[in-house]
């Protein structure tokens, strides 16, 4: 199979790139294929795709407050020219989408079916792209994930290592749920869901939720600092308003029999590579 990769570059990139290294993977460069512009729907049907991946994103949550048009150039209508190539090529597409389309208040964990309500630009721009990835693309398929972090690139686990090796104590926001995610777990998830030939919106999410302190809390445990001290905050100033409660579901993947380990499991695993632990 032939799969394109937009934004290999980053995390989720890389890992779907080294786990897929069994077929034959595309990963231009943005200087190659700049999803923001509409030559990228040529390029990606130049390039005859059986799979086409858009991990390529406007992912500064903050930023895309402070530049919308930015956000939407490349969330809403980059995934608009993905999708346009992807089916003049005939290929499927996932579309990489986030926690972020919802707001927060359900009180429950979100599976596919619920409403969304973004409440910042950076939630309203990729949800724009996965309308936009339906309508274009007859056999698209929107993975919505959420707090990604993977071997060779910055994320909160990462910055938890470092900042605790910094400074004598951290303060992190309580209130703030989730479904933290490892990039390989969700990179073999989305191959395997590609496989399926079932097209649609899905949560690939690694098992279970927690809140950003718990996992702070989780991440200096395994990483040997059980005693390192963290405070709870209320809440950090910034530009853009997060959903306070949005662990995500995974219903439909289930049924196919696509399913994420539990995040505790898949935090373990990373840190035994980051870390290099077991050899």
């Amino acid at each position: 199979m032939r799969i394109l990769i937009t934004g290999g570059g980053g995390q989720l990139g890389r890992a779907l790139a080294r786990l897929g290294s069994q077929h034959e993977v595309l990963l231009p460069a943005r200087s190659e294929l700049d999803i923001a512009r509409p030559s990228a729907r040529d390029l990606v049907a130049a390039a005859r795709p059986d799979l086409v991946i858009n991990a390529a994103a406007c992912t500064d949550v903050d930023g895309c407050e402070r530049d919308p048009d930015l956000a939407y150039r490349v969330n809403a209508l980059g995934a608009r020219y993905v999708a346009l190539g992807a089916e003049r090529a005939g290929a499927a597409l996932v579309q990489v989408s986030t926690d972020f389309v919802f707001n927060g208040r359900k009180g429950a964990p979100y599976q596919e079916f619920d409403a969304t309500e973004p409440l910042s630009v950076y939630g309203a721009s990729k949800l724009a792209g996965e309308v936009a990835v339906r309508e274009a693309c007859a056999r698209s398929y929107v993975a919505r994930t959420a707090w990604l972090y993977g071997l060779g690139g910055r994320s909160f686990v990462t910055n938890m290592l470092d900042l605790a090796e910094r400074r004598p104590r951290l303060e992190v926001v309580e209130h703030e749920v989730g479904s933290p995610t490892f990039c390989d777990d969700l990179a073999a998830a989305i191959l395997k869901l590609a496989a399926s030939e079932v097209p649609g919106t899905y949560h690939l999410v690694n098992e279970g939720g927690c809140s950003r302190l718990e996992f702070a809390r989780a991440i200096l445990d395994e990483a040997g600092r059980p005693d390192y001290p963290i405070d709870s905050v209320d809440h950090f100033p910034r530009a853009a308003e997060t959903p306070g409660y949005a662990p995500l579901r995974n219903f439909a993947a289930a049924e196919l029999g696509v399913q994420l380990p539990d995040w505790r499991d898949a935090l373990r695993r990373f840190l035994d590579a980051h870390l290099g632990r077991n050899g």
